[in-house]
């Protein structure tokens, strides 16, 4: 007789697919990125207008998903999207940048920001902590502690999605509930009329701010959109991997309402949480203190007048669990677009199997390892910047996607049709081709490596091709 082939099994529900979208995409961003975005436009209300359209932009853009996952319920979600509405090309040179820098780049920076902030409680796994020299090259400690987080999250989801899912649901509750806990006592203990109305005073003008000079300088003209990409890269990427739901359609229960509902249900709770967290830095914090917070770090500097002595050790504790549950995410998740490369014949052939868990081992190992050298590169933060041109350009194509097959397939099922379709989904790709093309004009030297990135991955297709 013989054994059956493992296959997925459909053991996440609404709630679980939604506690996955939200922990995926609250990580470390939230608590950082605020300040540099204040220093490239300089105002209170720019700062708040841009994660306002973030979060409408972001929300659109899962609504919009909601079509394909209802119409594709299948294991790699965005790879399966672009696959069918294009070729396979498209969707490897997906696959090929989502693992050599979009999602194992994203986890080892996420593992990395944990260590940093592990070490405000245990100053021993710092990075100043240098373990081993070998010429330049050096292993700190934090760089030891993201690696180890790293595999012993990819162990815990290599046992299969019952207890990952346990371990998501229950960290993603305790993040929110931390972060509205800040919210909260940032209003009641930390806010300042006076502080307020200053910040407030400038209303809408232009400015960005000089950390060699400290000067701020009136901005206009070109320079003004300059500014606007600029800050979003901050919130765009504090507000992304929300699609990591789709990429485990086949493990959810009902996957034709659940994928799309989670995914609405996610970006939204997100993204108001984001926009209130900035109202309550800038009722916290002077514009001044928010661009010059020591290392970017504004939840740490607002949580000084919030809690006094303890702000520090507090916040630290609040990262390191919203950095855990993100990774945690990531890991799960990116795992399946590897899996269902390799059925495809576009990645290496023991990624295609599954083991008697019922999840794809091989594929977590894999992209664990590359995510843990990232993390000894030391490069990661450039790597995030080499990518958000790469995200964009296939959110865009994805979306654009639903237009695509509308035409090309129009007698398929559609369960779920994109809210506000064609109005909303098409200005969603408007938008985000300027914030594109606003990037490759103003960061040319960043977003150019990862195009460049992107269209190595044709040779590596045709190699593939030929296995």
């Amino acid at each position: 007789m013989q054994k059956s082939t493992p296959e997925f099994k459909r053991e996440l529900g609404l709630f679980d697919g939604t506690m996955l979208v939200v922990g995926s995409m609250i990580g470390s961003g939230i608590f950082i990125v605020s300040s540099d975005m204040i220093r490239q436009v300089g105002s209170a209300g720019w700062l708040i207008a841009i994660w306002v359209l973030t979060g409408v932009i972001t929300v659109i853009a899962a609504v919009s998903y909601g079509e394909l996952s209802a119409m594709f319920p299948k294991a790699g979600g965005q790879y399966v999207y672009l696959k069918e509405a294009y070729n396979k090309l498209i969707a490897f040179l997906y696959g090929w940048s989502f693992f050599a820098v979009i999602q194992t780049g994203t986890i080892a920076a996420v593992g990395v920001a944990f260590s940093k902030f592990t070490a405000y409680i245990f100053p021993v796994v710092s990075d100043e902590n240098i373990l081993w020299r070998f010429y330049s090259f050096k292993l700190n400690a934090a760089q030891l502690v993201s690696i180890v987080t790293i595999f012993l999250l990819t162990y815990l989801n290599s046992k299969g999605v019952k207890d990952s899912k346990g371990l998501q649901s229950f960290l993603t509750i305790l993040k929110i509930a931390s972060l509205l806990g800040l919210i909260v006592f940032g209003f009641l203990n930390g806010a300042s009329l006076e502080v307020w109305h200053s910040n407030w005073s400038t209303g809408f003008d232009f400015s960005s701010f000089d950390k060699a000079t400290g000067l701020w300088k009136t901005l206009d003209g070109n320079l003004i959109f300059g500014a606007i990409a600029a800050a979003m890269v901050g919130s765009v990427f504090s507000s992304d991997a929300w699609n990591g739901v789709t990429f485990i359609a086949a493990e959810i229960k009902n996957p034709k309402r659940n994928v799309g509902l989670s995914l609405f249900l996610g970006t939204f709770i997100v993204s108001c949480i984001y926009v209130l967290a900035n109202v309550m830095y800038l009722a916290v914090l002077p514009i001044d203190a928010i661009a010059t917070a020591p290392s970017d770090r504004v939840a740490v500097a607002a949580a000084q007048p919030i809690f006094g002595a303890m702000g520090t050790a507090i916040i630290a504790v609040m990262i390191m669990i919203s950095t855990f549950a993100c990774n945690n995410g990531l890991i799960m998740a990116g795992a399946r677009v590897f899996y269902t490369m390799a059925n495809d014949g576009l990645f290496f052939k023991k990624a295609a199997r599954l083991n008697k868990a019922s999840v794809p081992e091989w594929a977590l190992w894999a992209q664990c390892i590359w995510a843990s050298l990232l993390c000894l590169t030391g490069k990661y933060g450039d790597l995030l910047d080499f990518v958000v041109i790469i995200v964009l350009i296939f959110y865009i194509l994805t979306i654009a996607g639903i237009f695509v097959l509308r035409r090309k397939q129009p007698l398929l099922e559609r369960p779920y049709k994109a809210f506000g379709y064609p109005i909303l989904p098409a200005f969603y790709v408007l938008v985000a081709t300027a914030l594109s093309i606003m990037l490759l004009y103003t960061k040319f030297s960043t977003c150019g490596w990862g195009i460049l990135i992107m269209l190595l991955g044709v040779p590596v297709y045709y190699f593939f091709k030929k296995e």
